[in-house]
């Protein structure tokens, strides 16, 4: 386990895990909904002894984190923008997952220069549901670590998804390696497909694990997350570090 520190970024209190050498090359964590930093533990425990600096955060409304009231896939994307900004993490690379894919997705897409390489876990999905999702319109009985307000928000975009999220796809610069579950996923995966055609320099690997890649094949993930990223970058300077 990493150490544990909070960041104010736009306007919401984000905690977060940071693991590995201090001087190693940042690597940000962008975990699915209803999960947390602590979804990545395995993933992250590895990168960081592969030498990269891994950061973890708990997203708007998810874990420790503020739980808002308010929630959009581009409060996410403003979310992760002002992390990266308060920590001084200016070129970072990026591993997804889900509603973090489509995050890192719409960061990648505002700030190109800001992602080095990005790897995106069944995700993202700039298309209207089909079937559509219901909306929630009240709390479950069930507690939960996540606000629940943030099921209507993501079901609502993703029944009308915003058509830039498709078309902004293409002003995305890093190289990019986009990881699909296969068949017994609840995404279609002609749509990954389709993504990652359209993403200009973007390679798609199938592990046949439905939408829990990481956490049911995290051997196989780790294999191809590694070979991607490999080799991993030189050290930061020391003094005046950024990423």
């Amino acid at each position: 386990m990493g150490e544990i520190a909070n960041v104010e970024a736009n306007g919401v209190r984000l905690v977060y895990e940071v693991a590995g050498p201090a001087d190693g090359p940042p690597l940000l964590l962008l975990h699915a909904l209803g999960e947390d930093r602590t979804s990545w533990r395995a993933v992250s425990d590895a990168l960081a002894a592969d030498g990269w600096r891994t950061y973890a955060p708990d997203l708007r409304g998810h874990g420790a984190s503020e739980h808002p009231g308010t929630y959009s896939f581009e409060l996410l994307r403003d979310d992760v923008l002002g992390f990266l900004d308060a920590l001084g993490l200016r070129r970072v690379t990026v591993v997804s997952h889900s509603l973090g894919a489509m995050t890192a997705s719409l960061v990648a897409m505002a700030r190109p220069r800001a992602v080095r390489r990005l790897v995106l876990e069944e995700g993202p999905v700039p298309f209207p549901a089909d079937p559509p999702r219901p909306v929630p319109t009240a709390a479950p009985d069930e507690p939960s670590t996540y606000d629940w307000c943030l099921l209507p928000a993501v079901a609502a975009q993703r029944n009308d998804p915003d058509l830039a999220w498709w078309r902004d796809l293409t002003a995305i610069t890093a190289p990019t390696l986009l990881v699909a579950g296969g068949p017994s996923s609840h995404l279609r995966q002609d749509q990954l497909a389709r993504v990652a055609d359209r993403i200009p320099d973007c390679r798609l690997v199938t592990i046949e694990a439905g939408h829990m890649i990481h956490d049911e094949r995290p051997d196989d993930f780790l294999r191809e997350v590694r070979a991607f990223l490999s080799p991993v970058p030189a050290a930061r300077p020391a003094a005046g570090a950024q990423g």
